[in-house]
């Protein structure tokens, strides 16, 4: 049987799947209804529709390659209904590169795991 840990490390995996394929709607899933995203400059997305908008907006960008998410930790609420995940992320945009440290909070509904915020502090 797959742990929470596991299966959060596995979602982010696929996210980074995703992105690279430049297929914003098809992250849409990994996300709750009312998603919070505080983007590497401190913007603020809210909402899944929005957060799937900015990804397919920067897709458009023929300088924009990927972002890659490192989980580093995961951690579980007493009830396994909440985790905390912290890493850190690496974008390739052009010729440049941009990096720095997230935290995502993830919630399970039904079954599955989404996300419930998101923070990125751009370092590089």
């Amino acid at each position: 049987m797959t742990t929470p840990e596991d299966a959060i490390r596995a979602r982010r995996k696929l996210t980074n799947k995703l992105i690279a394929a430049h297929d914003a709607a098809r992250l849409r899933p990994f996300l709750a209804k009312d998603v919070k995203l505080i983007a590497g400059d401190g913007s603020l997305i809210l909402g899944g529709d929005a957060v799937v908008q900015a990804f397919a907006d920067q897709f458009r960008d023929p300088e924009f390659s990927t972002y890659v998410r490192t989980t580093t930790e995961v951690q579980l609420d007493a009830e396994v209904a909440r985790a905390a995940e912290n890493g850190t992320w690496l974008a390739h945009w052009g010729p440049s590169q941009m990096s720095g440290t997230y935290l995502a909070v993830w919630q399970k509904v039904t079954g599955q795991w989404v996300l419930e915020s998101e923070l990125y502090l751009t370092l590089t």
